[in-house]
Protein backbone atom coordinates (compact mmCIF):
# COMPACT_ATOMS: atom_id res chain seq x y z
CA UNK A 1 0.00 0.00 0.00
CA UNK A 2 1.20 3.42 -1.11
CA UNK A 3 2.23 5.76 1.79
CA UNK A 4 4.76 8.97 2.75
CA UNK A 5 7.06 6.48 4.26
CA UNK A 6 7.15 3.90 0.94
CA UNK A 7 7.17 6.38 -1.79
CA UNK A 8 10.61 6.45 -3.63
CA UNK A 9 12.42 9.17 -4.97
CA UNK A 10 11.73 9.82 -9.10
CA UNK A 11 7.93 7.63 -8.25
CA UNK A 12 5.48 8.97 -10.55
CA UNK A 13 2.04 9.43 -8.79
CA UNK A 14 -1.71 10.44 -10.24
CA UNK A 15 -4.13 12.83 -8.73
CA UNK A 16 -6.26 9.75 -7.14
CA UNK A 17 -2.94 8.26 -5.47
CA UNK A 18 -1.88 11.85 -4.21
CA UNK A 19 -5.04 11.79 -2.25
CA UNK A 20 -4.86 8.24 -1.16
CA UNK A 21 -1.41 8.77 0.07
CA UNK A 22 -1.43 12.14 1.79
CA UNK A 23 -5.66 12.87 2.05
CA UNK A 24 -5.09 16.21 -0.10
CA UNK A 25 -7.38 18.08 -2.84
CA UNK A 26 -7.13 17.41 -6.39
CA UNK A 27 -6.08 20.38 -7.75
CA UNK A 28 -3.81 23.61 -7.58
CA UNK A 29 0.18 24.15 -6.94
CA UNK A 30 0.20 24.01 -2.93
CA UNK A 31 -2.24 21.04 -1.32
CA UNK A 32 -2.83 21.09 2.21
CA UNK A 33 -3.52 17.62 3.52
CA UNK A 34 -4.42 17.88 6.78
CA UNK A 35 -4.68 14.27 7.61
CA UNK A 36 -1.40 13.82 7.49
CA UNK A 37 -0.47 16.85 8.31
CA UNK A 38 1.37 18.08 5.61
CA UNK A 39 1.98 20.22 2.63
CA UNK A 40 1.95 18.89 -0.88
CA UNK A 41 3.88 21.37 -3.22
CA UNK A 42 3.44 20.63 -6.61
CA UNK A 43 6.23 22.48 -9.33
CA UNK A 44 4.18 22.31 -12.63
CA UNK A 45 5.90 23.10 -16.29
CA UNK A 46 2.51 22.30 -18.09
CA UNK A 47 1.14 26.22 -18.52
CA UNK A 48 0.91 27.77 -16.23
CA UNK A 49 1.59 31.60 -14.77
CA UNK A 50 3.97 31.12 -12.17
CA UNK A 51 8.24 31.29 -12.53
CA UNK A 52 8.95 28.67 -10.19
CA UNK A 53 12.73 28.17 -10.81
CA UNK A 54 15.84 26.08 -10.07
CA UNK A 55 18.84 27.61 -8.94
CA UNK A 56 21.57 25.29 -8.13
CA UNK A 57 19.90 22.79 -5.23
CA UNK A 58 17.33 25.29 -4.67
CA UNK A 59 14.17 25.30 -5.78
CA UNK A 60 12.76 29.42 -5.61
CA UNK A 61 9.11 28.61 -5.59
CA UNK A 62 6.20 31.14 -6.49
CA UNK A 63 3.72 31.19 -3.85
CA UNK A 64 -0.19 30.94 -3.87
CA UNK A 65 -2.85 33.87 -5.97
CA UNK A 66 -3.42 34.22 -8.86
CA UNK A 67 -4.38 37.67 -9.54
CA UNK A 68 -3.12 40.60 -7.92
CA UNK A 69 -0.43 40.87 -5.19
CA UNK A 70 0.19 37.61 -3.43
CA UNK A 71 0.23 38.16 0.95
CA UNK A 72 1.65 35.39 3.31
CA UNK A 73 -1.56 35.38 4.99
CA UNK A 74 -3.66 33.87 2.34
CA UNK A 75 -3.91 30.55 2.63
CA UNK A 76 -1.33 28.16 1.43
CA UNK A 77 1.68 30.29 1.88
CA UNK A 78 1.05 31.57 5.18
CA UNK A 79 1.31 26.85 5.86
CA UNK A 80 4.65 27.23 4.01
CA UNK A 81 6.24 30.46 5.32
CA UNK A 82 5.45 29.25 9.00
CA UNK A 83 6.31 25.18 8.18
CA UNK A 84 9.87 25.79 10.33
CA UNK A 85 7.56 26.23 13.13
CA UNK A 86 4.35 24.76 12.55
CA UNK A 87 5.46 21.14 12.02
CA UNK A 88 3.55 20.91 8.94
CA UNK A 89 5.76 18.74 6.26
CA UNK A 90 6.77 19.54 3.22
CA UNK A 91 6.56 17.08 0.34
CA UNK A 92 7.42 18.29 -3.23
CA UNK A 93 5.90 16.81 -7.03
CA UNK A 94 7.34 18.52 -10.05
CA UNK A 95 4.98 17.75 -13.06
CA UNK A 96 5.88 17.47 -16.82
CA UNK A 97 2.56 15.47 -17.90
CA UNK A 98 -1.53 16.05 -17.48
CA UNK A 99 -1.68 13.65 -14.30
CA UNK A 100 1.35 12.82 -13.56
CA UNK A 101 4.11 13.70 -10.42
CA UNK A 102 7.60 12.79 -9.85
CA UNK A 103 8.16 12.60 -5.86
CA UNK A 104 11.47 14.93 -5.44
CA UNK A 105 11.49 14.02 -1.93
CA UNK A 106 10.58 16.49 1.52
CA UNK A 107 11.60 19.78 1.43
CA UNK A 108 12.41 22.54 3.84
CA UNK A 109 12.21 26.11 3.85
CA UNK A 110 15.69 27.68 4.30
CA UNK A 111 15.36 31.54 4.63
CA UNK A 112 12.72 33.90 4.53
CA UNK A 113 10.23 33.93 1.51
CA UNK A 114 10.84 37.30 -0.48
CA UNK A 115 9.05 39.26 -2.69
CA UNK A 116 9.46 40.03 -6.99
CA UNK A 117 7.23 41.13 -9.69
CA UNK A 118 5.94 38.86 -11.52
CA UNK A 119 2.98 38.63 -14.47
CA UNK A 120 -0.54 37.81 -13.04
CA UNK A 121 -3.61 35.65 -14.96
CA UNK A 122 -4.13 39.50 -16.60
CA UNK A 123 -0.66 39.98 -18.03
CA UNK A 124 -0.56 42.70 -15.50
CA UNK A 125 2.67 42.87 -13.41
CA UNK A 126 2.33 42.20 -9.48
CA UNK A 127 4.08 41.50 -6.23
CA UNK A 128 4.52 37.80 -5.96
CA UNK A 129 6.12 35.95 -2.91
CA UNK A 130 9.73 33.74 -3.52
CA UNK A 131 9.89 30.27 -1.46
CA UNK A 132 13.67 29.36 -1.54
CA UNK A 133 13.12 25.69 -1.28
CA UNK A 134 15.56 22.89 -0.49
CA UNK A 135 15.33 18.97 -1.10
CA UNK A 136 16.22 16.84 2.58
CA UNK A 137 17.33 14.36 -0.16
CA UNK A 138 20.15 16.62 -1.71
CA UNK A 139 19.15 15.36 -5.14
CA UNK A 140 16.56 16.16 -8.05
CA UNK A 141 16.25 12.88 -9.68
CA UNK A 142 13.58 12.68 -12.90
CA UNK A 143 12.92 10.30 -14.48
CA UNK A 144 15.05 10.62 -18.22
CA UNK A 145 12.36 9.39 -20.79
CA UNK A 146 10.00 12.20 -18.97
CA UNK A 147 11.57 14.85 -19.12
CA UNK A 148 13.09 14.08 -22.77
CA UNK A 149 9.14 13.35 -23.54
CA UNK A 150 9.00 17.21 -22.22
CA UNK A 151 11.61 18.85 -23.73
CA UNK A 152 10.35 17.34 -27.31
CA UNK A 153 7.12 18.65 -26.69
CA UNK A 154 8.12 22.55 -25.88
CA UNK A 155 10.25 22.00 -28.91
CA UNK A 156 7.53 21.81 -30.91
CA UNK A 157 5.74 24.53 -29.39
CA UNK A 158 8.55 26.68 -29.60
CA UNK A 159 8.64 25.62 -33.43
CA UNK A 160 5.55 27.26 -33.67
CA UNK A 161 6.15 30.59 -32.59
CA UNK A 162 7.37 33.91 -34.42
CA UNK A 163 10.54 35.27 -34.37
CA UNK A 164 9.67 38.28 -31.96
CA UNK A 165 7.36 35.59 -29.74
CA UNK A 166 10.66 33.73 -29.67
CA UNK A 167 12.67 36.47 -28.35
CA UNK A 168 10.40 37.69 -26.01
CA UNK A 169 10.17 34.04 -24.22
CA UNK A 170 14.09 33.32 -24.89
CA UNK A 171 14.77 37.17 -23.21
CA UNK A 172 12.32 35.83 -20.19
CA UNK A 173 14.24 32.50 -19.42
CA UNK A 174 16.54 31.97 -16.78
CA UNK A 175 20.28 31.88 -17.74
CA UNK A 176 21.19 29.61 -15.28
CA UNK A 177 20.40 26.19 -16.91
CA UNK A 178 18.64 24.14 -14.49
CA UNK A 179 20.27 21.09 -12.70
CA UNK A 180 18.75 17.42 -12.35
CA UNK A 181 20.15 13.74 -11.84
CA UNK A 182 18.02 11.60 -14.13
CA UNK A 183 16.71 8.01 -13.07
CA UNK A 184 17.11 5.43 -16.34
CA UNK A 185 17.21 1.83 -16.83
CA UNK A 186 20.84 0.87 -18.06
CA UNK A 187 21.89 -1.85 -20.34
CA UNK A 188 25.20 -3.77 -19.92
CA UNK A 189 26.44 -4.46 -23.62
CA UNK A 190 28.99 -7.48 -24.17
CA UNK A 191 32.05 -5.62 -24.49
CA UNK A 192 33.13 -8.40 -27.08
CA UNK A 193 30.01 -7.44 -29.36
CA UNK A 194 30.60 -3.88 -29.11
CA UNK A 195 34.33 -4.68 -30.62
CA UNK A 196 33.51 -7.38 -33.43
CA UNK A 197 30.59 -5.10 -34.53
CA UNK A 198 33.60 -2.39 -34.92
CA UNK A 199 36.45 -4.85 -36.21
CA UNK A 200 34.11 -5.68 -39.27
CA UNK A 201 33.29 -2.38 -40.35
CA UNK A 202 36.57 -1.48 -40.81
CA UNK A 203 36.56 2.07 -39.72
CA UNK A 204 33.47 2.99 -42.10
CA UNK A 205 29.92 3.26 -41.37
CA UNK A 206 27.90 0.87 -41.80
CA UNK A 207 24.97 3.19 -43.03
CA UNK A 208 26.44 5.76 -44.97
CA UNK A 209 29.26 4.25 -46.06
CA UNK A 210 31.72 6.87 -45.33
CA UNK A 211 35.05 6.99 -43.18
CA UNK A 212 35.00 7.65 -39.39
CA UNK A 213 34.67 11.29 -39.02
CA UNK A 214 37.77 11.14 -36.85
CA UNK A 215 40.19 8.91 -35.14
CA UNK A 216 40.86 9.08 -31.00
CA UNK A 217 43.60 9.41 -29.09
CA UNK A 218 44.66 5.90 -29.94
CA UNK A 219 44.69 6.65 -33.78
CA UNK A 220 41.31 4.01 -34.19
CA UNK A 221 38.17 5.32 -36.64
CA UNK A 222 35.57 6.28 -34.72
CA UNK A 223 32.48 4.60 -34.90
CA UNK A 224 29.56 3.91 -32.22
CA UNK A 225 27.89 0.15 -31.98
CA UNK A 226 24.07 0.80 -32.64
CA UNK A 227 21.54 -1.96 -31.87
CA UNK A 228 19.34 -2.42 -34.68
CA UNK A 229 16.42 -3.76 -33.05
CA UNK A 230 16.28 -1.81 -29.43
CA UNK A 231 17.55 -3.23 -26.17
CA UNK A 232 15.04 -1.10 -24.40
CA UNK A 233 12.29 -2.72 -27.58
CA UNK A 234 13.43 -6.12 -26.43
CA UNK A 235 16.74 -6.41 -28.88
CA UNK A 236 19.04 -8.84 -28.10
CA UNK A 237 22.65 -7.90 -27.58
CA UNK A 238 24.09 -10.00 -30.09
CA UNK A 239 26.22 -10.07 -32.87
CA UNK A 240 23.27 -10.41 -35.80
CA UNK A 241 21.59 -7.28 -33.95
CA UNK A 242 24.87 -4.35 -33.61
CA UNK A 243 26.08 -2.29 -36.13
CA UNK A 244 29.12 0.28 -36.18
CA UNK A 245 28.15 3.65 -37.28
CA UNK A 246 28.98 7.06 -37.41
CA UNK A 247 27.86 9.08 -35.01
CA UNK A 248 26.32 11.30 -37.46
CA UNK A 249 23.92 7.96 -38.36
CA UNK A 250 23.45 6.72 -35.14
CA UNK A 251 21.81 9.81 -34.11
CA UNK A 252 19.69 9.23 -37.49
CA UNK A 253 18.64 6.31 -36.10
CA UNK A 254 17.30 7.60 -32.50
CA UNK A 255 15.49 9.97 -34.06
CA UNK A 256 14.00 8.84 -37.04
CA UNK A 257 14.65 5.53 -36.89
CA UNK A 258 13.27 4.48 -40.69
CA UNK A 259 12.41 1.04 -41.86
CA UNK A 260 14.79 0.96 -44.70
CA UNK A 261 17.83 2.24 -42.74
CA UNK A 262 17.17 -1.43 -40.14
CA UNK A 263 16.75 -3.08 -43.43
CA UNK A 264 19.65 -1.69 -44.80
CA UNK A 265 21.52 -2.57 -41.93
CA UNK A 266 20.09 -6.05 -41.22
CA UNK A 267 21.01 -6.81 -44.70
CA UNK A 268 24.62 -5.90 -44.51
CA UNK A 269 25.15 -7.94 -41.61
CA UNK A 270 23.67 -11.09 -43.52
CA UNK A 271 25.89 -10.63 -45.82
CA UNK A 272 29.38 -9.95 -43.75
CA UNK A 273 28.36 -13.34 -42.34
CA UNK A 274 27.18 -15.40 -45.61
CA UNK A 275 31.05 -13.90 -47.10
CA UNK A 276 32.20 -14.85 -44.03
CA UNK A 277 30.90 -18.71 -43.95
CA UNK A 278 31.86 -19.04 -47.33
Amino acid sequence: MLSSNTLHIGQNLTNKELYEVFGCGNSGGMRRAKKTNSLIIISSHLESIYENRWDGDILLYTGMGLKGDQSLDFNQNKTLSQSQINGVQVFLFEQFKVNEYTYLGPVELISEPYTEQQPGQNGHLRTVYVFPLKLKTGERYIDEETIQTWQEKRQKQAKKLSLDELKDRASKSNPISNEYKTVVKQYVRSAYVVEYAKRLAKGVCQLCDQPAPFHDKNGIPYLETHHIVWLARGGEDMIFNTVALCPNCHKRMHLLDLEEDKVKLLSRIELIALEKHN
